[in-house]
């Protein structure tokens, strides 16, 4: 299959649209990041009563449980995914020669890990603690990694195959699968009791907005840069 980039005339709309997005999604996860951060009662009340509800759930449902750790992690690991963006990274520079965008992809990645790791460690709050515990997990709660990644590889992925001119099919099946990777694993780390659901919320918002960013960026560099690229001697 072909994949060729489209150059619609709507770009600076598109451009436009993905800046407006990543500041309303800035401030959402900054407004989230400031609750979860000084433990607003209500927030933190809400949480423990949904934590607790799935948590019961899955100490009775082993089955179910037993499944949801092989998604969590194996199939939408973080490393799974930064493997599977990788695997992207190579075949942008060696089937497309496409080295800005490969590059692009690998610096959001990148961009996302120390991300989630700066504001676990500023935030630094304490996991889900239960007396019969199904799973574990390391570093601090806030954001869900898990969900910060999944968000932003499996939506630049998404847009990629748009950004491409991949066929509608192929595009709407691959957004069907993304969302329901990042669903999933939002709600296996709720689950599993290692994550709190406004872990999860953060995670998807904070990789939301890294999303809108990044591009927001790649329409705003890639046609300058290009512009900038030496022509192809011609045969004549």
């Amino acid at each position: 299959m072909s994949l060729t980039p489209v150059d619609r005339p709507t770009r600076p709309t598109e451009r436009r649209t993905a800046v407006r997005a990543a500041l309303a999604l800035a401030v959402c996860s900054l407004v989230l990041l400031i609750l979860v951060a000084f433990s607003w009662a209500p927030l933190i009340r809400l949480d423990e009563s949904i934590a607790r509800t799935t948590h019961r759930w899955a100490v009775e449902q082993d089955g179910l449980t037993h499944a949801f750790r092989i998604l969590t992690d194996w199939v939408w690991d973080p490393l799974t995914l930064r493997i599977l963006a990788g695997v992207v990274i190579i075949w942008l520079v060696w089937r497309r020669a496409e080295r800005f965008t490969a590059g692009w992809l690998l610096v959001t990645v990148v961009v996302t890990t120390l991300l989630q790791q700066g504001f676990k460690a500023a935030v630094d709050r304490e996991r889900p603690v239960w007396p019969d515990p199904v799973d574990s997990a390391n570093f601090a709660a806030f954001p869900s990694g898990h969900a910060m990644t999944a968000t932003v590889v499996c939506g630049l992925l998404v847009w990629l195959l748009h950004h491409y001119g991949a066929p509608c099919a192929l595009v709407r099946t691959a957004a069907v699968v993304a969302a329901v990777s990042v669903v999933g694993v939002g709600l296996t780390r709720i689950w599993l009791g290692v994550h709190w659901p406004t872990d999860v919320l953060g995670g998807w918002l904070m990789g939301a907005t890294v999303i809108a960013v990044a591009v927001a960026v790649h329409e705003r560099l890639r046609p300058v840069l290009s512009s900038r690229a030496p022509e192809e001697p011609s045969d004549g």
